[in-house]
């Protein structure tokens, strides 16, 4: 609810099934409940607009055919689309903080309609999301630090970060890093696929080695390993990209068709760190503006860049192209590559 008194009940899409339905739809009654999606889901279902929208849905409409409205590449179901609203629309932020699928039902109600069900009441107010999210990032605190040798024989210090939401990440520091110079600094978000099983699909893993290699030669650095599996969607929605790319989507597209932006990351973790590492003068490694831009604005120096680049592979390609040629990622080896295969099958940035 809001302070203008707008109150939904509402019910995450992730793990619907009849039961949970049905007993939704007995709460809601006499009102129908609405699906709430993102305005990049609605749009991957050739509705046109920029905002959450809201879809009616009838008794007829069963669970497996809400979740494929809500998440698979194609739907034949066809509904008349209204504005979501904002109450709505700050569901669908909430639900995103748990990294689940960014769609809801909800029904119109009040609080005093519900009170024998005692439901848990969430009072939401203008971009209260962002600035819990933003509590969430000054809440940081040192929850650990201990010295790690690594096989690559690279000696590391682990420093361990903890916010509110009990989200872990850690400052991996190379060597001994003189912080009078700027400070050669590696944001990198986690990749269980890639970093620990070595995943081809992507390059994350071949960049997180690059990175320790190279600042070890530097003399020291340090590495972020940042909490933001999947740029920012969480393992599982990851898994649900990697299926939708196997059907055909890049992954820009892929991220867009589950409902999320193309990147869901905040840097906000990544600049509060380095505040309390005294690391506000950097030489950042790393392909991606975004990130320069991000850190830039919130106040750390970036003094360089210092590329990364990796070896392309037959699985990753697609994948790399997509961010060279759609996100704008700095990766000149893989436009070259790009040029000298022009002549293939395969589309750029598929």
């Amino acid at each position: 609810m809001n302070s203008s008194g707008e109150a939904l009940l509402c019910l995450p899409v992730e793990g619907l099934d009849k039961s949970r339905l049905t007993a939704f739809r007995a709460l809601c009654a006499p009102i129908v409940p609405r699906l709430v999606l993102t305005g990049f889901r609605a749009r991957s279902l050739g509705i046109d607009t920029d905002e959450p929208v809201a879809l009616e849905m009838m008794d007829d409409v069963d669970a497996n055919q809400i979740l494929t409205l809500s998440a698979e590449a194609v739907s034949n179901h066809a509904f008349l689309p209204e504005p979501a609203g904002k109450a709505a629309g700050a569901a669908i932020e909430l639900v995103k903080l748990a990294q689940i699928l960014p769609a809801v039902l909800v029904a119109d109600t009040t609080v005093g309609a519900l009170a024998s069900h005692n439901p848990p009441v969430v009072t939401v107010e203008a971009n209260v999301v962002a600035r819990f999210r933003a509590e969430a990032t000054q809440s940081l605190t040192i929850a650990g630090e201990a010295h790690v040798p690594l096989n690559s024989g690279v000696r590391t210090r682990f420093v361990v970060f903890r916010d509110l939401l009990g989200d872990d990440s850690v400052a991996v520091i190379v060597g001994t890093p003189d912080l009078s110079k700027p400070v050669p600094v590696r944001l990198h978000s986690a990749c269980l696929t890639g970093d620990v099983f070595g995943s081809r699909r992507c390059d994350c893993g071949d960049q997180l080695k690059l990175a320790l290699a190279r600042l070890q030669e530097a003399g020291g650095g340090v590495i972020l390993y940042l909490a933001q599996e999947g740029r920012g969607l969480g393992l599982a929605n990851k898994m649900r990209t990697y299926k939708l790319q196997d059907a055909g989507l890049d992954t820009v597209d892929a991220n867009t068709t589950l409902g999320f932006d193309d990147d869901e990351r905040d840097y906000g973790v990544a600049v509060r760190m380095l505040q309390m590492l005294g690391c506000t003068r950097i030489v950042l490694m790393t392909n991606n503006p975004a990130k320069l831009d991000g850190l830039s604005k919130a106040g750390i120096e970036i003094t360089d860049r210092m590329p990364i680049e990796t070896p392309i592979n037959s699985d990753n390609r697609r994948y790399l192209a997509a961010k060279a040629v759609r996100a704008g990622h700095q990766l000149g080896h893989v436009i070259a590559s790009l040029n000298e295969t022009s002549e293939s099958d395969e589309p750029v940035g598929s």
